[in-house]
Formats: C-alpha cells, sequence, structure tokens
C-alpha cells in the first residue's frame, strides 16, 4: 500500500511538472517589412514544447495554417516549416491589404499568443514631369509639375537643373493606403535655359533602386544676336582675309545676309560667300568700308558690323642696302663703362634712361646761371667803356692852344685844386 501511494505521487510530479513547463512557454515572433509584390516569411518559435500544436492566423483571425495543416484557401500562402518548436509560413506577391496584425497561437491550457505586424511598402511609380508640351519663348512663365503616386510612405520629390538641385513647392495627398506626391517648378525662361535639362527625382525606402528619375530637356525659341569672328589682325593689300558670321538663335537664323556699305556686295572675282562665309583671296584698297552680317528667324532680326581699313603692305629692303650705323645715345654726364657700352652696342642702358630727366633739370639750371653771368658781363663792360670815353674827352678840353702838355693840362676845365691833382698825377 505504501509503495502504490509512493508511485502514484510520482506520477503527479511528473505530470505537474510537464504540464509547468509547458504552461511556462510563450510563442516567439518578429514583425516583419515587406515591398509590394514581395514574399513575406512569417516565423513562430518556442523553445519547449511536448507536441502542443501552433497556428498562424491572419488579421481577419482566419486560420492559416495549424501546425503543418493549410486551414485557409489561398494559393499564395504555403507552409515552409512546421516542427514542435516551430511554425513557419510565406505569403508570396503581398499588397497592400496584406498588411496587419499577424497571431501565432500555442495551444496550451489558457493558449498563450504572440503578435508580428506585417508592414506592407507602396512602390512609388515613375514621376511624370507635366507643363511643358511644346518650345518655350524667351521670357514666358511656365510651370513645370513632377507626379508620382502609390507611395508608401510617402515619397520624397527633388528637381535638379542640370545635375544642381533646385528647391520646388511639394505637395502629398492620401489615397487609400498610398500617397500621391506632386512637386511644382515655376520659371521664367531665357535662351540660358535652352537646352537645359530639369530632372524630377523620386527617393523611396521601397525603391531598388536608390532613385527614380525623369528629366525633361527644355526648349526656348529665341531672337538672334550676331557675332563676326574674322582671320587677320590688322589687314594689309595683298592678304587673305576671311569673315565668319556666327548667329545664335533658336530657331537657327539661316542663312544669313552680307551687305557692304548699306548696299549690295560688289561682284569681284577676289570676294567669295560660302554659307556664313566672307573671303578675300586677295585683299586691295577698294575693298574698305563697312561689312555687315545679318541674321533673322520668325522671332527677330539682328546684325554685327565689321569695318574693313587696309593698310599698305610692307616693303622688303633690298639687299645691297646698308644698315644705317647706330647712332651713340644722348647721354648726358661723363661716360663711364656702363654708357660707353650702350654707346657702341646702340642699347641705352635702363638705368641711364632713368636718370634723363634730373640731367635735363641739371643743364637747365647751368644754362639760366651761364646766360644771368653773360647778361652781367655785357652791362659791366658797357659801363667801363662809356666810363672811359668820359675821362678821355674831358681831359683833352683845353689843350688844343697849349705849346706844351703842362699848359693844355692848366687850361683844362676844372678848377686850381683839380689841376694841381692831375698835375701831381703826371709827375
Amino acid at each position: 500500500m505504501m509503495v502504490k501511494q509512493h508511485m502514484l505521487f510520482t506520477l503527479y510530479s511528473i505530470c505537474g511538472i510537464v504540464l509547468k513547463g509547458a504552461q511556462g512557454q510563450f510563442p516567439l515572433v518578429q514583425n516583419m517589412t515587406v515591398t509590394e509584390g514581395g514574399i513575406a516569411n512569417l516565423t513562430c518559435r518556442v523553445e519547449h514544447n511536448d507536441n502542443t500544436s501552433l497556428q498562424w492566423s491572419n488579421p481577419a483571425q482566419q486560420t492559416l495554417f495549424f501546425g503543418d495543416k493549410k486551414a485557409l484557401r489561398d494559393n499564395r500562402i504555403e507552409l515552409v516549416r512546421a516542427t514542435a518548436q516551430e511554425l513557419t509560413i510565406s505569403i508570396s506577391e503581398v499588397t497592400l491589404g496584406d498588411e496587419g496584425l499577424y497571431t501565432c497561437s500555442l495551444f496550451t491550457m489558457p493558449v498563450k499568443t504572440a503578435k508580428a505586424f506585417l508592414t506592407v511598402l507602396g512602390v512609388p511609380k515613375k514621376p511624370e514631369i507635366n507643363g511643358l508640351t511644346k518650345p518655350a519663348k524667351e521670357g514666358d512663365h511656365i510651370t513645370l509639375t513632377c507626379v508620382t503616386s502609390g507611395s508608401k510612405p510617402a515619397a520624397d520629390v527633388r528637381w535638379f537643373r542640370n545635375e544642381k538641385e533646385i528647391k520646388g513647392a511639394k505637395e502629398v495627398n492620401a489615397s487609400g493606403k498610398t500617397f500621391t506626391v506632386k512637386s511644382s517648378l515655376r520659371l521664367q525662361v531665357d535662351r540660358q535655359d535652352d537646352g537645359v535639362a530639369y530632372t524630377c527625382r523620386v527617393d523611396h525606402v521601397a525603391l531598388t533602386t536608390t532613385h527614380e528619375d525623369t528629366t525633361q530637356v527644355l526648349e526656348v525659341h529665341y531672337a538672334p544676336i550676331v557675332n563676326i569672328k574674322h582671320s587677320a589682325t590688322l589687314p594689309q593689300e595683298g592678304q587673305y582675309l576671311k569673315l565668319e558670321c556666327e548667329p545664335q538663335g533658336n530657331p537657327s537664323p539661316d542663312p544669313v545676309l552680307w551687305t557692304k556699305d548699306g548696299g549690295e556686295l560688289p561682284d569681284l572675282d577676289h570676294m567669295i560667300v560660302e554659307g556664313r562665309e566672307l573671303t578675300f583671296t586677295s585683299l586691295n584698297k577698294t575693298d574698305n568700308g563697312t561689312y555687315r552680317c545679318e541674321a533673322t528667324n520668325h522671332l527677330g532680326t539682328s546684325h554685327a558690323e565689321y569695318k574693313l581699313v587696309i593698310y599698305d603692305a610692307p616693303t622688303t629692303p633690298s639687299p645691297s642696302t646698308t644698315s644705317p650705323a647706330p647712332t651713340l645715345p644722348d647721354t648726358t654726364g661723363p661716360l663711364d663703362s656702363k654708357n660707353l657700352n650702350a654707346a657702341v652696342t646702340g642699347n641705352r642702358d635702363p638705368n641711364a634712361q632713368k636718370n634723363v630727366p634730373d640731367h635735363a633739370l641739371i643743364g637747365g639750371v647751368v644754362a639760366v646761371v651761364v646766360f644771368a653771368t653773360l647778361c652781367l658781363i655785357i652791362v659791366l663792360g658797357r659801363y667801363l667803356a662809356r666810363h672811359k670815353g668820359t675821362y678821355l674827352t674831358n681831359e683833352a678840353k683845353g689843350a688844343d692852344d697849349a705849346p706844351d702838355a703842362d699848359t693844355a693840362i692848366i687850361n683844362a676845365d676844372g678848377n686850381h685844386a683839380h689841376a694841381e691833382e692831375k698835375k701831381e698825377y703826371f709827375i
């Protein structure tokens, strides 16, 4: 009797341990994110199991699989693995309607459950650019609009002008579970926009590539501008000359019209017009004048002018002609070794040329001093000559009737004292 009671106690203990182990287990699941059209794998695991069944249910609480038994008729749903510790199923061609909360159940007493959320990403469609259906004219205001739909979450839309990002006005609208994103770009076009590529770029996590692009190349019509390119900088007689008319306009202004001095070009053999080029095979003085190139398209007319002035051709010296002797530089001051070398070679020293203003100033001062000295000498000489003549005149008065020199002196004009002084002067 004691043995039987011991055996029953042992059996109940083992059952309690097994039941407690089963009741202590919880299924383990993980949230999933998948792109629309892709495959979602849902996995449910337990660490220990006594062959208790696992089950997957969809957000509508419909059983998908109970163990390895399929419960819902949906060809997209398949069994991947079914064991005592794991139940994995797959859903192919996932749609936005498959998004939601999926439940894994472990049928113990009580039932243990775990929930996994399946997120489905909506792939944005390739963007479309609207607003430019025909060539624009310079100065027109246009609006480019980029639209992409079907994204979940909302896509990011950006604008680029020749790969340089520019800002547009963004607008997001919900459409069911997806979003439509629109970005607008307002422009006033000019000739600089002709041939420019405007790109709308969509970035989204669901894209297999980094981004999705659409590019629109603008065509802008504008009136021509004209430039004349010439081949010679100093036209001379007998020289070849080509004038090339370079109009820039859209549509291209062809053909161009060449005129001379307001009239038609003269019919000359050495003057040839080929398309936009005017060629002179051998220039002469009769070709002097103003040449105009005129270009026209449906938006306007423009022109450019080139004034042709022909110079004499350079003469070639005869071989017998001797070169003139080098001229010695006009140096002021003594010739040192440097100036002497410059005088011999005909080359002036740059530093010597810098001293020319100082030498000229010194020479001017010397000239003024010399001139003043000469004037002083002349005035002094005239004064001395005049004084000497007066003395001789006074000395000769009364000497004509005197028998001798002494008598003449005594008879000269002046008082006696003065005569005595003269008499003593000759003694």
